[in-house]
This record gives C-alpha cells, structure tokens and sequence, in this order.
C-alpha cells in the first residue's frame, strides 16, 4: 500500500473510531451524578451505634447512640449518649456541629469541648433514613448508625459490605452491645465495666 493510501486509511479508521465513540458517549444519557444531598431535618434525632472501629474515646461502651438536633440554620448540636457497663451510668458528651452545604451536608465538622474539631462524614444513608455510614476522612475510622439499637446479621453484614465499598476498614468494625444479652456474642465488643 503506497504511504499516502496508507495514512488515508488510518486517519479514515480513527475518526470511526472516534465518531463511534461519542455516539456510546451520547447514548448513556445523563451523567451520572454524585449521591444525593442528605436532607438534614430528616437526618436530625436518634441513631444508635450499630458497629464501629474502636478508638480510644468509644472503646468500651453500651447502648451508645448519637442525639443530633438543629441549634441554628447551620450548626447542630451533638450528644454522643453512652454506658461503659449496663449496670453504669448513662454518659453523655456534648458537641457542636457545623455542617459544609456544598458538600451536600455530607461533611461535617464536630467540636468536642468547644476546640477540639474532628472531620465526620455520611458516605451512605437508607433512602428511609433508616441507617447510616459514617466515616472519619483521612482516619481509620467508621461507624454503622441506626434508628432501630437492634439489627439481624443479614441487614449488618449488607452493610459491612457497603461500608468496605466506600472505603471504611471494615475488617475492623466491632457491633456495640445494645442489650445485655449482645454482651460475649462474636462479634460484639466487651464492655469496659460491668
């Protein structure tokens, strides 16, 4: 083939190529977007923490759950509630939130004790705010909350697998005990008192 047919041919070859490529492109339709914004009044209450990975400041406790409620149009108070024994003392520390909008109230930046923040993020929420992932960015820290303090393997390990798709250290989640019943079974973590 003489070297101009030759480029000819080429040049023909990738623009079909080429034209067959943005027509795949134009046919997908949309798109696809980011997840969804979370709609923050939906998200306010009670959530019981279902599983974690342990660290120091929630190593050790039962029937704990996070209390969030609006104290402005962009601040949210925090109760992290908590026992380190069934027959202990209910706890509760404290924080404030304020939330970043353009990152579809996903990232939050809580403040325990007034000046100590600490990054938090929902990577995935039940479309019936039923359950939610959260992570620490940039920690190996994570935490599978619900509405309901009781969950069955089957839902648990579901979102095992969804927490370790968006990157959380799964391996390492521990089930916080809700009832004294959880305490010793596999998987569950041990209380740090009676």
């Amino acid at each position: 083939m003489p070297m101009p047919l030759f480029f000819r041919v080429a040049r023909l070859a990738l623009l079909a190529c080429l034209l067959v490529a943005a027509v795949g492109c134009a046919s997908r339709g949309e798109v696809p977007q980011g997840p969804a914004a979370v709609d923050l009044p939906r998200f306010m209450g009670t959530w019981h923490v279902v599983a974690h990975i342990p660290y120091f400041a929630e190593r050790g406790h039962v029937a704990a759950r996070y209390e969030y409620a609006f104290r402005d149009s962009d601040k949210v108070g925090v109760g992290y509630h908590y026992r380190e024994g069934f027959d202990q003392p209910e706890q509760v520390r404290e924080a404030r939130a304020s939330v970043k909008e353009a990152s579809g109230n996903r990232e939050w930046t809580l403040w325990f004790v007034g000046v100590v923040p600490a990054k938090w993020r929902i990577v995935d929420v039940a479309p019936d705010y039923s359950w939610a992932l959260i992570d620490y960015p940039g920690r190996d820290m994570g935490w599978i909350l619900a509405r309901d303090p009781m969950m069955g393997d089957a839902q648990y390990q579901d979102l095992v697998k969804k927490a370790r798709d968006h990157g959380i250290n799964a391996r390492q989640l521990v089930r916080v005990p809700q009832v004294p019943a959880q305490v010793g079974a596999p998987g569950f973590g041990e209380p740090k008192g009676p």
